[in-house]
């Protein structure tokens, strides 16, 4: 059953997701609120759960148990048990997926003007000069060259595929974008482009995010708020600065003192 929202409502809730791959536990009763505009990071080791966690929220994986209730116009909707029409129509303007490997977030075999025009024909346009013009303007906003609108993205470098990815997912201008290691695989002076331009963009655009990383200096720069996840299970939750310059948990402190060791 929906219920009436108000503008104080929170945009996206988690309400004890946990999921399970037989006796292995992939992420256990974890719940939160996000809030329009704000940004959420996810840290932790590798099989800490982040990832089986963002993929449970985007609705990539059903949740074993607990549900995930996002606002739709008036109404907070359990994604998991709307209608495979109105799920798929939410995915492709109301909220996105930046993967850390941007071949599964690209079309390889479509030119970048096309890769991100196709996300504006799939809202409804149909005009093809309208198109191409703003898909013009997104290759220029995360600083690719419109001269190359017509390549392909194999013909780009990672970093370059990364924010052609990008440009792809907020040309629809979503409410709410999940990121799955954005900068994970990258040099680390492209890590640092990339990183100044999600900032900005994120910013400019005051959508909401929840971003998953290892790497707590991405948090840092990215984040609004933190959770820090072991096991499977949230261990810590805090403001971002709070929880890095003032860990309260053994692993949490294990974390940042790894980062000051470095």
């Amino acid at each position: 059953m929906s219920a009436p929202l108000s503008h104080e409502e929170p945009l996206l809730i988690a309400e004890s997701v946990s999921r399970f791959y037989g006796p292995r536990v992939g992420c256990r009763d974890v719940s939160f609120s996000l809030w329009p505009g704000e940004v959420l990071g996810i840290v932790g080791e590798s099989g800490s759960g982040k990832s089986t966690l963002l993929r449970c929220l985007a609705g990539l994986d059903r949740p074993s148990e607990g549900r995930v209730l996002f606002r739709h116009e008036t109404q907070k909707v359990d994604i998991y048990n709307l209608a495979e029409p109105l799920r798929r129509e939410l995915m492709r303007g109301a909220w996105g997926i930046v993967h850390q490997n941007p071949r599964d977030g690209l079309r390889m075999d479509v030119s970048a003007g096309g890769n991100v025009g196709e996300r504006l024909m799939d809202r409804g346009a149909r005009h093809y000069g309208a198109i191409r013009e703003k898909a013009l303007h997104w290759l220029n906003r995360v600083e690719i060259d419109g001269a190359r609108i017509d390549d392909h993205p194999r013909q780009f470098s990672g970093g370059m595929q990364q924010r052609l990815q990008i440009a792809r997912v907020l040309v629809s201008e979503p409410r709410l974008v999940f990121m799955d290691e954005p900068t994970g695989g990258l040099d680390v002076s492209v890590q640092a482009r990339l990183l100044d331009l999600l900032r900005v963009l994120v910013r400019d655009l005051g959508i909401a995010a929840i971003i998953v990383t290892h790497d707590l200096a991405v948090a840092r720069l990215l984040t609004d708020r933190l959770m820090v996840m072991k096991g499977g299970a949230v261990v810590e939750h805090g403001l971002t600065d709070q929880v890095l310059d003032d860990p309260h948990h053994a692993y949490t402190q294990l974390l940042t003192s790894a980062v000051l060791a470095a």
